[in-house]
Order: structure tokens, then C-alpha cells, then sequence
């Protein structure tokens, strides 16, 4: 699911800023914008995001300013020089420009240091309350979206249900209308007098049984049941759960198609399946 949720606090002449984004994925992968000086609380700060947010690319990002100007940088003159000197010795051999190499080699890492001071304890207590404070923010934001998210999934569930109960008056007719395809085609090719009223009637019956959908409507109906229950769920594995679900709905739906034989039934179960494929799309994006 999409989320965004940002936090802001002080610390002496620190602002401290933390800001959590998301976008929709099937799993979790999370991606971290760090002080240098924080790299090594990277999987400290991972374990608290992955404990309370749950699928989706995030992005995090931790911002630490101090009014105190920035922070005091150095060369490492001996890497720098070491650079230098190979790439001379490589342009020199390759008879290629060696262009603007000064700006180049002080872009490779670790060439610039910037003098960060060890963090204190304090200092990351408060980091790790903004970091929880800005997580709350993002769920609350996700919670939200969900909501919404929920009230177009019960309106195309019940949708479908509307579309589903249309077939039976459908359903009836065609046994009678198939009735009278069949005795049509006797007659059209003259072969009423050569059939026997007994294997005809048994000959109806046998369609009859081929193409009952009674099965499957029964079926369809629990499962659209089952989907409004699981939707209420606590289960943070909900999403998963709903997309089983619509596949079972999705394949009742199609058995109807398949076994239909009217035209008014194909329609209808072309309008369901559009419902199911906008369901579908929610699901795939719910945590």
C-alpha cells in the first residue's frame, strides 16, 4: 500500500527529521537515507520499521541538521593521491583526456571524510522515538487509505452478489428455451418422426445435469460471504487471504460463464467479472 508519515524533533542545535514513504509491492524492501555517522544503526532502525510495516517498496529517510553549521570535512590525501596516480598512469596509456579528474576522485567514497562526532546515547534514544513517532504517523496514514480501500471492496462484493441473484429467473428459462432449440432442430432437418419422446426427454435431462449451476452459484454465495468476514479480520496477513479468496470467486464465476447457454447470463457474468477485476486490484495492493 502507498503510506507516507514524517516526525521532527530537537536535540541541542540538532533538527532531527524522519520522514517513511511507500509505494505498492508484493513484499517488503526497504531502502535507507542515512547520516553517515548512522550507517551502523542501519539494521537497528530496519528492525523497527519491519516490525509494524508490512509489504510495499519503502523509502527511509533520516535527516540530522545542526544550526552549529555543517559538519567539518578531510581529504584522505594518501587515497586521494593513490587515485590520481592510477588514472594518470591509465589516461596516459590509453592516450585518453584526463578531463576534470580532481572533481572525479572526490566523489569516489571515503575519499571525503566528514568529521562526525560518535553518537551519543540520548541523542539516539530521542532518533528512536521520532523514527516510532513518524511509523504511528504512517500507519495511521495506510489505516486510512484502507478505509476507503474497504468501502469500495464491500460495495463490489455486494455487486456481484446483485448480479448473481439476476441469473435465476435466467436460469429457468433456458432449460425450456433449450427445450424448444433442440425440437426446432428435429424439425428442421425432419427428423422429429425418427426421435423417441422417451430418449428426447432423456436427451433434455442429460443437458439438464451438464449444465446446472446451481453448484456453482451456492458456492459463489459463501465465498462472496467469506470474503466480507475475512475483510473485518484483525489478520495482518489479510490482503493474501483476500486474493485466495477472489481466485475462488473468479473461478465460480468463469464455471458460470462456461455452463451458461444464455446470453442474458453471459452478460451478466461479464458485469461480475469487471467487478471481480477492480477487486482484484485492490487486493493485490492491500497489506
Amino acid at each position: 500500500m502507498t503510506g507516507f508519515g514524517s516526525a521532527r524533533a530537537t536535540y541541542g542545535p540538532k533538527n532531527i527529521t524522519v520522514e517513511i514513504r511507500s509505494v505498492n509491492s508484493k513484499f517488503t524492501d526497504v531502502k535507507f537515507k542515512l547520516p553517515q555517522n548512522y550507517r551502523d544503526k542501519e539494521f537497528d532502525i530496519k528492525k523497527i520499521l519491519t516490525d509494524d510495516v508490512t509489504r510495499g517498496k519503502v523509502e527511509f529517510n533520516l535527516s540530522i541538521q545542526s544550526n552549529d553549521g555543517p559538519a567539518q570535512v578531510s581529504i584522505n590525501k594518501n587515497l586521494f593521491r593513490k587515485y590520481y596516480n592510477e588514472l594518470t598512469l591509465l589516461a596516459q596509456e590509453l592516450n585518453m583526456p584526463t578531463g576534470d579528474i580532481m572533481q572525479a576522485i572526490l566523489r569516489i567514497p571515503e575519499v571525503i571524510n566528514a568529521d562526525e562526532q560518535t553518537i551519543p546515547d540520548e541523542e539516539w534514544e530521542l532518533v528512536r522515538k521520532t523514527i516510532s513517532e513518524a511509523v504511528a504517523t504512517f500507519q495511521n496514514y495506510r489505516l486510512a487509505e484502507g478505509e476507503s480501500i474497504k468501502k469500495d471492496l464491500i460495495a463490489r462484493i455486494d455487486s456481484i452478489q446483485q448480479l448473481h441473484n439476476k441469473i435465476d429467473p435466467f436460469a429457468t428459462s433456458r432449460i425450456q428455451n433449450l427445450r424448444i432449440r433442440l425440437k426446432q432442430l428435429l424439425d428442421e432437418h425432419s427428423l422429429s418422426d425418427m426421435v423417441d419422446g422417451h430418449r428426447f426427454e432423456q436427451e433434455i435431462l442429460f443437458y439438464m445435469e451438464k449444465i446446472d449451476i446451481n453448484e456453482e452459484k451456492v458456492r459463489l454465495t459463501q465465498h462472496c460471504k467469506y470474503f466480507l468476514q475475512e475483510l473485518d479480520s484483525d489478520d495482518i496477513q489479510v490482503g493474501r487471504k483476500l486474493g485466495f479468496i477472489s481466485q475462488e470467486i473468479g473461478r465460480e464465476i468463469n464455471t458460470l460463464g462456461a455452463k451458461a447457454y444464455d446470453a442474458n447470463i453471459q452478460r451478466l457474468v461479464v458485469m461480475m467479472k469487471d467487478e471481480l477485476e477492480k477487486i482484484k486490484e485492490h487486493v493485490a495492493n492491500i497489506v
